[in-house]
C-alpha cells in the first residue's frame, strides 16, 4: 500500500509537470514562428544591409521552430499528461482496494501476488521514463489499453452453492459483454483512429510548413526573394501557428488517449464477465448479485435498465442502436 501512495504522488507530480509542458512549449513556438513572418514580413519590404540581417534572423527562428516542433510532435506531452492522470486514478483505485481487504482483515500471500501483479501491470501500461520507455505516441493500429494482469487468479471457494448465479444472470451477462465489444468499445476505437489520423497529419505539417518558410525567409537574405518568398516565409509561419495550436492547444494527443483507455475501460468489462462465465465451478465465480450490480454501476444505468438492455440485445442481435454505457 506504502508503494501504491508513493506512486500515486509521482504520477500526479509527473502528470503536473508534463501538462505545464505542453503550455509552455505551445506558447513558446507559437510566439517564435509568428515573431519569425513578421521579421520575414519586414524583411520584404524594406531594402539595404538591414534586410538581410531580419532575413536571416527569421531563418535561425524558423530553423529553431522546427526543431523545437519536432520533438514536441513526437513526445505528445497533452498525451503524456492524460496517460499520467489515467495511472494517479488507477493507482489511487488499487490503495483502495488493498485498504478494503486491510480493514476486512486476514489478508494472505495469494492477496500478495495479486495487487504486486497490478502494480506491475500498471507500471508498464504507464511507464514514468521518456527515453527507451514511452508509449509509441503513432501506432500502426489502434487498440484498447491495457492496465490489469492477463492471467487472471481463480476465486477461492466461497461455500454458498450456486453463489448468486443462474441461467437468466448468465445469459444476460453475455448479452452485456456483446454489446460492450460491438458497441461501446468499436466507437471509441474508431474515434480514436479519427483523432490518430488527425495527429498524425497536424504532426507532420507543422516542421514542414516551419521549414518551408526558413526556406522562403533565406532566399529574401540572399535577394533572391520577390513575393513569391515572402509570401512562402510569411504564410509558412502563420500556417504553422496554426497547426500547431489545433495540434496542442486543441490537446489532440490528449483526446486520442482518452478514447484508447475508454475502450480499454470495456474491454476490462467483458474480460472480468468471462472469466467469470468460463469458470465452471460456480464457488469460484465471484458473486452473480455483486456481479451484476457492479456493472450496473460501471455503466451508469439501474439494474432494470441493465435487464432491458440484455433483453433488447438478445431480440435485435447486431442490430441493436443502443449503447451499453450511459456514463460516456
Amino acid at each position: 500500500m506504502e508503494a501504491v501512495a508513493d506512486r500515486i504522488e509521482m504520477h500526479k507530480n509527473i502528470g503536473d509537470q508534463r501538462n505545464e509542458w505542453n503550455s509552455l512549449l505551445l506558447n513558446s513556438i507559437n510566439s517564435l514562428t509568428l515573431a519569425a513572418a513578421t521579421m520575414a514580413a519586414i524583411a520584404s519590404m524594406s531594402d539595404g544591409d538591414a534586410t538581410n540581417a531580419v532575413a536571416l534572423s527569421s531563418t535561425a527562428m524558423y530553423v529553431a521552430a522546427t526543431g523545437m516542433l519536432s520533438i514536441v510532435n513526437k513526445i505528445q506531452p497533452s498525451q503524456l499528461a492524460e496517460e499520467q492522470r489515467n495511472a494517479t486514478r488507477l493507482f489511487k483505485q488499487l490503495h483502495n482496494q488493498i485498504q478494503n481487504i486491510l480493514s476486512i482483515g486476514n489478508p494472505n500471500p495469494i492477496h500478495v501476488k495479486e495487487f504486486m501483479d497490478k502494480v506491475l501491470a500498471l507500471d508498464w501500461a504507464f511507464p514514468l521514463p521518456l527515453l527507451g520507455a514511452m508509449l509509441d505516441k503513432f501506432p500502426a493500429a489502434v487498440e484498447p489499453a491495457v492496465w490489469w494482469p492477463r492471467n487472471g487468479r481463480k476465486q477461492p471457494k466461497t461455500g454458498k452453492g450456486y453463489n448468486g448465479w443462474n441461467e437468466k444472470l448468465e445469459e444476460e451477462m453475455r448479452e452485456i459483454a456483446k454489446v460492450m465489444k460491438r458497441k461501446d468499445e468499436e466507437e471509441y476505437l474508431n474515434l480514436g483512429e479519427k483523432a490518430l489520423k488527425l495527429n498524425k497529419v497536424l504532426a507532420m505539417s507543422g516542421p514542414v510548413l516551419t521549414g518551408m518558410a526558413a526556406v522562403g525567409s533565406a532566399m529574401l537574405s540572399q535577394s533572391h526573394g520577390g513575393w513569391a518568398s515572402a509570401a512562402l516565409a510569411v504564410g509558412g509561419g502563420a500556417l504553422a501557428a496554426v497547426a500547431n495550436t489545433l495540434e496542442h492547444g486543441g490537446q489532440v494527443g490528449m483526446v486520442f488517449e482518452m478514447y484508447r483507455s475508454n475502450a480499454g475501460f470495456f474491454k476490462l468489462m467483458e474480460e472480468s464477465i468471462e472469466s467469470n462465465l468460463k469458470e465452471d465451478d460456480l464457488e469460484r465465480r465471484e458473486n452473480g448479485e455483486m456481479v451484476e450490480m457492479k456493472v450496473a454501476l460501471q455503466l451508469g444505468r439501474s439494474l432494470s435498465e441493465l435487464r432491458n438492455l440484455a433483453e433488447d440485445s438478445s431480440v435485435k442481435g447486431d442490430a441493436i442502436h443502443e449503447f451499453a454505457s450511459k456514463l460516456f
